[in-house]
C-alpha cells in the first residue's frame, strides 16, 4: 500500500465516522487516489458530488472543483484538505470583467469552463468542461454570438472543431498545460518512435497538432486503455498515471516536463497531503461556504450543462 497504514486508517476510520464520501480528481497523489471512493475528472465528480448522500463529501482536487461540488449538494457539508489549492485558469479570470463585458454585450451567451470560480459561473449561460465543450458550444443556435472563458487553449481547439466564427474567447491559461513545449513533444517523439501522443486540450495549438488524440483526462485514459498501442507520450498532469496504469496495465507512459518546473506536475494539486486530508475530516475544515443566492445563480448553468450531456 502506497500510504502510511497510520494516516490510511485514520482517514478510512474518520470517513466512516463522519459518513463521508472521498472524491479524487485524477491528479492527486496516488496515495490520496487509492483511498477514494471515486476517482474522475471534473465531469464525474460534479455527477457524483450531485449524488451523494452521508453527511461530508471530502473533496480532494482544487478549491473551484469544491465549490461545485457545494453547488450542487448543497445540503453536504463539503471540506477540502488545503483551501490554498487553487488554479491558474481561476485566478486568471475575476468575475467583475464577465461583468462588465455582459453589461456591453447582452446579446453573447457566456460559456465558461468548469475551471472557473462560483462566482464567474453565476455570470455565465453555460458550463463546460474540456469533454463536452465541443457539444455544449454546438448546442448553442449559430446565429448566437459566444465568450468562452476562461482557457485560451480549449477555446481555440473548439472554435477549431465546431467552425464558430462569432466566439470571442477569454485569454486564461493553464500553468502545467500550456507551457509544454512543442521542441519536447519532438524530442519524445524521437526518443519513443513507437509511442502515440496524447493531449489534453488546455495544451497550446503547436502541441495539438503533434497529437495522435486530444481529449480529456478520462478521454486520455479510455483511449490508452481501449488502443492496441503499448507506449504512450502523455500530454497532461502526471498525477493520471495512477489512473493510467490501473485502466492500462503493462502498458508505458512518458510525461513531457514543462517549462516551469521542468516537470509535470501541477503545484496546487500537490498542496494536497494525506496529513491534511486526515485534519480536514477531524475538524471538517477548510469548509466550502456559500450564499444561497450565488448557489442558486451557480447552479442554473451547471444543470443546464449536465442536461445537455
Amino acid at each position: 500500500m502506497i500510504a502510511t497504514s497510520t494516516l490510511a486508517e485514520e482517514i478510512l476510520e474518520l470517513k466512516r465516522d463522519r459518513h463521508a464520501i472521498l472524491l479524487a480528481h485524477h491528479y492527486q497523489d496516488a496515495e490520496i487516489q487509492e483511498l477514494a471512493d471515486v476517482i474522475g475528472d471534473s465531469l464525474e465528480l460534479s455527477r457524483r458530488a450531485q449524488q451523494a448522500d452521508g453527511d461530508v463529501i471530502a473533496f480532494c482536487g482544487v478549491w473551484f472543483m469544491a465549490e461545485t461540488a457545494k453547488i450542487l449538494n448543497p445540503q453536504r457539508i463539503v471540506v477540502v484538505p488545503d483551501k490554498a489549492a487553487s488554479c491558474s485558469l481561476v485566478e486568471g479570470c475575476p468575475p467583475e470583467p464577465i461583468r462588465e463585458f455582459k453589461r456591453r454585450h447582452p446579446d453573447y451567451a457566456i460559456v465558461s469552463y468548469i475551471n472557473t470560480s462560483a462566482e464567474v459561473k453565476a455570470e455565465s449561460d453555460i458550463i463546460c468542461t474540456s469533454r463536452n465543450a465541443v457539444s455544449i458550444v454546438n448546442s448553442i443556435p449559430a446565429e448566437k454570438p459566444i465568450l468562452f472563458l476562461p482557457d485560451r487553449n480549449l477555446g481555440n481547439y473548439v472554435k477549431a472543431q465546431t467552425g464558430r466564427q462569432n466566439m470571442k474567447i477569454w485569454q486564461g491559461s493553464c500553468i502545467v498545460h500550456n507551457t509544454f513545449p512543442v521542441r519536447r513533444v519532438l524530442a519524445a517523439k524521437a526518443t519513443f518512435p513507437e509511442a502515440l501522443v496524447v493531449a489534453h486540450p488546455e495544451c497550446p495549438e503547436d502541441v495539438l497538432r503533434h497529437a495522435d488524440f486530444i481529449g480529456s483526462t478520462s478521454g486520455i485514459i479510455a483511449y490508452c486503455a481501449a488502443s492496441p498501442a503499448r507506449e504512450f507520450i502523455v500530454m497532461t498532469e502526471s498525477g493520471i498515471n495512477f489512473s493510467l496504469e490501473r485502466a492500462a496495465p503493462g502498458k508505458r507512459f512518458h510525461y513531457v516536463a514543462n517549462e516551469n518546473c521542468n516537470c509535470s506536475e501541477c503545484p496546487f494539486m500537490r498542496l494536497n497531503t494525506l496529513e491534511k486530508l486526515r485534519d480536514s475530516l477531524l475538524y471538517l475544515e477548510p469548509r466550502v461556504e456559500l450564499s444561497e443566492e450565488l448557489m442558486e445563480r451557480a447552479r442554473l448553468p451547471i444543470e443546464r450543462m449536465l442536461a445537455v450531456t
